[in-house]
């Protein structure tokens, strides 16, 4: 499953004009040489088999493969140190090529495929928010509810791992049944006709509206009249006719068609635009982890959310509608990593006394309010890898050693340390990639490249030495030097030299984020050489050689957003989608809100491949 490769050789310098070069005169035997021991003929160590590609359009039935083979050849990752490497200008003719070919390929060529999604159960937030806005109340039941995991993307909202156990069925029962009975009669009895009396017709009017919110769309005869049995069994047993009402309701609550977005499939399960009730739920769970409101609903019912330039108003409408906070918060939290901040092993309290539990909120919350604003304010994706602007309260503004800010309410405020600015240097990234006693160069190395790259590292070997638990020198060696030492053995070296020296570039952060000059007693060593031979020292020259990898960080931001907007993992047929997203923002000086925009108008958002229906013979 691909969960954001993307073109990412991160660190690499540009490829020069494309060389006059051919793949089977020029670069096949160098792979011959060089990868096919291990990833040829019988030998596919990784289930890699390089064999398979004769020709420069073979690339296109895999891009994912090579997009990776590009980063660990031009990383120098590929081949292993034990293996016969090869010279500089190989190495470089074979990733130019691949950078080169990939970039000239033509996605059009592959089959449009938009995927598919499972019944897709409502993530705790999207309980929350549905019950909310169906039924006017904000008690927050799923809170109680077993976790839900995460899946394809990293996302809590993917279909496949959003399992339904009968402890989970109990506390919906019970959710289901506490909602209601907060429910007022000038919300139950709201119906478009606003049915008066307390007769079985209006019953079946208010229940025709209340289910057809519920479900998300128009209410078929049979399933309506399931409802008006049980307002009719629990009236036969003395029940009012508003707790009769609410009888019927509560079956509706804890129905699949409330619990799951259900997208229905022709029956010979061939691609196929979704409908509009369906295109109005995938708009609303994705900006606002909630149902649609009237508007949407008006528009499917009209037929009108098939046109695009609607559509587009609408995700244009709902960004800049207060509700879509949920989406901001939501995605940004899951995609950088941070969502576990709050229950992660604190900092030591006797070592960092200031770093309080409102402290660490306040870091998130700048985090998610920076990220919002870029977002709904339609502000430059490039903000988030460097800008001269935050948003912060009293307490983390005097963490920072930013002054003229006072009270406990967030605002925009202009930074003149450039040293600050982005995601890279907010207290929630560089806090939670570290640990109670000492910073992390290898964890915050590993964030940069995963989640703002998208070129995640192997996991570690086992039975890796552990090192030093504090920042104290050990043996006359200072931690950055014990680190250098571990960096020397063969199985550890690939992987460090591409996370340790973006990490060294942050040793001026400490382990809670506030400024340093001395480590130990030491002068503060925050220089680092990137796998492409680049030297940097400190976060501004860091953030330097990131901007300079803008477009695959973009990349990858467009990746993890669609995939949270599907609810699924990408996979290798999704790149061409990416490339039309990427390509309109980077036209639309990187927005913010053109990458929603696009994600909304993409192929996959819009269509879906249903699962072929195979009827039985008698």
């Amino acid at each position: 499953m691909w969960t954001g490769a993307g073109l990412d050789r991160a660190f690499c310098a540009e490829p020069s004009a494309p060389p006059a070069t051919d793949y089977a005169r020029d670069v096949l035997p160098l792979m011959q040489k060089y990868c096919h021991a291990c990833h040829g003929g019988a030998k596919t160590k990784a289930g890699v088999n390089f064999v398979q590609f004769k020709t420069t359009p073979d690339m296109l039935r895999d891009t994912k493969l090579w997009q990776t083979a590009l980063r660990m050849v031009a990383e120098k990752e590929m081949p292993p140190e034990d293996k016969p490497q090869p010279a500089a200008n190989e190495r470089e003719l074979i990733w130019k090529w691949i950078e080169i070919s990939l970039k000239n390929s033509d996605a059009s060529k592959l089959p449009k495929e938009p995927g598919r999604v499972t019944a897709r159960r409502l993530s705790h937030l999207e309980y929350n928010n549905t019950l909310r806005d169906l039924l006017g109340v904000d008690a927050h039941y799923a809170d109680s509810f077993p976790s839900d995991g995460s899946g394809g993307g990293g996302f809590d909202n993917n279909a496949d791992t959003l399992f339904t156990s009968p402890l989970l069925m109990e506390k919906l029962l019970e959710a289901a049944t506490g909602a209601l009975d907060k429910t007022s009669d000038t919300l139950l009895s709201r119906s478009h006709s606003a049915a008066s009396g307390q007769t079985r017709e209006a019953a079946r009017e208010i229940l025709s509206y209340f289910a057809m919110r519920a479900y998300r769309r128009p209410v078929a005869a049979n399933e309506l009249e399931r409802l008006m049995k049980l307002y009719d069994a629990a009236g036969a047993k003395g029940a009012a006719f508003y707790a009769a009402i609410r009888s019927a309701a509560r079956a509706a609550l804890v129905s699949p068609n409330f619990l799951y977005r259900i997208e229905l499939d022709p029956a010979d399960g061939a691609p196929h635009s979704l409908n509009d009730y369906e295109v109005a739920s995938r708009l609303s769970y994705f900006l606002w982890s909630s149902m649609p409101d009237d508007e949407l609903f008006d528009l499917a019912a009209a037929r009108k959310l098939q046109d695009p330039a609607i559509l587009a108003h609408q995700a244009e409408r709902m960004l800049a509608d207060p509700k879509a906070a949920a989406f901001t918060e939501n995605f940004c939290v899951q995609w950088l990593g941070i969502q576990n901040f709050k229950n992660a092993v604190p900092p030591d309290p006797h070592k960092f006394p200031t770093f309080t539990p409102a402290l660490r909120d306040a870091m998130v919350k700048e985090t998610t309010t920076f990220f919002d604003a870029v977002m709904r304010q339609n502000g430059s994706l490039l903000d988030l890898l460097d800008c001269d602007y935050t948003f912060v309260n009293e307490e983390l503004a005097t963490h920072y050693g930013i002054s003229g800010v006072s009270g406990s309410e967030f605002r925009r405020v202009k930074l003149i340390d450039k040293n600050r600015g982005g995601l890279l240097c907010m207290g929630s990234v560089l806090a939670f990639n570290s640990y109670p006693l000492r910073t992390s160069p290898v964890l915050r190395g590993k964030w940069v490249l995963t989640e703002l790259l998208g070129a995640p590292p192997p996991p570690p070997p086992p039975q890796v030495k552990v090192l030093p638990p504090d920042e104290k020198a050990k043996n006359g060696q200072t931690f950055r030097q014990s680190l250098e030492e571990h960096r020397k053995k063969v199985e550890c070296a690939g992987c460090h030299a591409r996370m340790d020296p973006i990490g060294f570039g942050l040793e001026n952060f400490d382990p809670i984020g506030r400024w340093r000059t001395e480590i130990a007693g030491t002068p503060v060593d925050a220089s680092g050489v990137l796998t492409s031979g680049e030297k940097f020292n400190g976060a501004v020259e860091l953030k330097a050689a990131l901007m300079k990898k803008k477009d695959e960080c973009v990349r990858n931001l467009a990746e993890r957003m669609l995939a949270y907007a599907l609810g699924r993992g990408l996979e290798n047929y999704d790149a061409q989608a990416v490339k039309g997203i990427v390509d309109s923002v980077k036209k639309d000086d990187y927005k913010g809100a053109t990458l929603v925009r696009e994600i909304v108008l993409s192929y996959p958002f819009r269509f879906r491949h249903g699962e072929k229906q195979i009827k039985n013979e008698k």
